[in-house]
C-alpha cells in the first residue's frame, strides 16, 4: 500500500513540483492548494487496510482529487458568502454542542450506570419479554480444537460429550498441553454463528439449526480436529435470556434516565454558581 501511494506521491509532484521555502514539520507534500497542503501520510492513514495496488492507486488519486476540489470550493464560498461572524457562530454552537454531549456521556457512563440496579433490570425484563426476542440462536455448551496429531483424542472424544466434572477437569487439563483452543462455555450463552465461526468454512451449509437436533458435532479437516457439545440451544424467535439481555436491558433504562439526571446536573451547577456569585445579570428581569 505504501509503494502505491509513493507512486502517486511522485506522479503529483511531477505536476506540482515541491515548495522547499515551507517548513512542513518532518511531513512529506503531496499538493498545494493556495496555501493548503496535503500530506502523503494524512493520505496513507484513510487508505484502506489491505486494499490492492491497483485500488490502492485509485482510492488515493480520488481522494487527493477530492481534496483539491473541496479547498478550491471553500475558497469560493468564502469570497462570496458575507455570514463570515454567522459562521464563526454557528461553528462555536456546534463545538459547544459536541462538548456537551461527550460530556454527558461520560456523565451518565460513569455515575447513571452504576444506579440502576440488577433488581430493577429484572423487574423491567419480566414485564417486557415480548421485546427481548433472539434474533439468531443462541447456544451453551463446550468447544475444543486439537491438532490430527494430538494423542489420546479418542479420550477427547468421550469426554466432550459429557457435562460430568470429572469430564470437565479431564477435558482442562488435556487442553493445557494439546489444545490449540478450549472454551467452556455452560454458564454463558453464545451465538450459533460465532460458535460456527471457529469450524472450517460450510461445515454445517450455514444451517443456524443444525446444532439444534446435532448436539455433539466432530470435524476433521488437514490439520484440526473440531469438538463441540451443544448443552442448551434457543431458536430464532424465543426469548433471550436475562443474562444475555442485561446489558440491553441497562443501556435502554440509562437512557430513559439520562433527560432527568442530566437536567438535575445542570440545575446543580446553576445553584452552586448563584451561591458562589459566578452569575450576574445585567438587564432587570422586571422590564
Amino acid at each position: 500500500m505504501r509503494k502505491s501511494v509513493v507512486l502517486l506521491t511522485c506522479i503529483v509532484f511531477m505536476l506540482v513540483g515541491c515548495d522547499k521555502a515551507t517548513d512542513h514539520k518532518g511531513k512529506t507534500p503531496i499538493v498545494e492548494v493556495y496555501g493548503q497542503y496535503l500530506y502523503e501520510e494524512d493520505l496513507r492513514s484513510v487508505i484502506p487496510v489491505n486494499l490492492p495496488k491497483t485500488d490502492s492507486i485509485q482510492f488515493a488519486k480520488q481522494y487527493v482529487d477530492a481534496w483539491v476540489e473541496d479547498v478550491l470550493f471553500t475558497r469560493v464560498a468564502e469570497k462570496n458568502i458575507a455570514t463570515g461572524e454567522k459562521i464563526n457562530q454557528m461553528v462555536e454552537a456546534y463545538r459547544r454542542s459536541l462538548i456537551q454531549h461527550a460530556y454527558q456521556d461520560e456523565l451518565v457512563r460513569q455515575k447513571l450506570r452504576n444506579t440502576i440496579e440488577d433488581e430493577e433490570v429484572e423487574t423491567y425484563y419480566n414485564e417486557h419479554k415480548e421485546l427481548f426476542r433472539l434474533e439468531s440462536p443462541l447456544i451453551r455448551g463446550l468447544f475444543i480444537k486439537v491438532p490430527l496429531h494430538a494423542k489420546d483424542v479418542n479420550m477427547v472424544r468421550r469426554w466432550y460429550r459429557q457435562k460430568t466434572q470429572d469430564a470437565i477437569d479431564n477435558l482442562e487439563k488435556y487442553s493445557v498441553g494439546n489444545a490449540v483452543v478450549y472454551e467452556y462455555f455452560y454458564d454463558q450463552w453464545k451465538s450459533v454463528e460465532e460458535e460456527m465461526g471457529k469450524f472450517p468454512p460450510s461445515s454445517w451449509k450455514n444451517d443456524l439449526n443444525y446444532l439444534n437436533t446435532n448436539r455433539n458435532v466432530e470435524v476433521q479437516d488437514s490439520e484440526y480436529y473440531y469438538f463441540l457439545h451443544v448443552e442448551d440451544f434457543l431458536a430464532k424467535g424465543e426469548v433471550q435470556p436475562l443474562d444475555f439481555a442485561k446489558d440491553e436491558i441497562k443501556e435502554f433504562l440509562m437512557n430513559l434516565k439520562r433527560v432527568d439526571f442530566i437536567n438535575q446536573i445542570k440545575k446543580e451547577l446553576v445553584e452552586d454558581a448563584t451561591e458562589k456569585h459566578d452569575i450576574k445579570y445585567y438587564l432587570n428581569s422586571e422590564e
